[in-house]
């Protein structure tokens, strides 16, 4: 699969954005789906997490709340609507898709994906 992010920009702190992931090909239903972020000089972590059947869902403590995961299978998309933004949610942030063969699970760790978008920028300015 294919993973294509898009959404991110320049928003003031207390704003909103939402972030798409287009993916391609036929079997978007089968891929449990991810969101990280990186800020510079830090390691990529997790930021929430969809199952492939989207009745399951985790967060990173830190977006709990603020941020809220959801997929569309008809339009092979999946969301991360991120509202209440604060400058240290500046990062790129990242979709991933993955496998697994539970309906239900949700993958939060970094290793657990295979497929990775390119990334898009989020700038939360003070």
């Amino acid at each position: 699969v294919q993973l294509q992010a898009s959404g991110g920009g320049l928003v003031q702190a207390g704003g909103s954005l939402r972030l798409s992931c287009a993916a391609s090909g036929r079997t978007f239903s089968s891929y449990a789906l991810g969101w990280f972020r990186q800020a510079p000089g830090k390691e990529r972590e997790f930021v929430a997490a969809i199952s492939r059947s989207g009745g399951s869902t985790s967060y990173a403590d830190s977006v709990k709340g603020q941020f809220t995961i959801s997929r569309d299978n008809a339009k092979n998309t999946v969301y991360l609507q991120m509202n209440s933004l604060k400058p240290e949610d500046t990062a790129v942030y990242y979709c991933a898709a993955d496998r697994p063969l539970h309906l239900t699970v949700t993958l939060t760790a970094w290793y657990e994906y295979d497929y990775w978008g390119q990334g898009t920028q989020v700038t939360v300015s003070s």
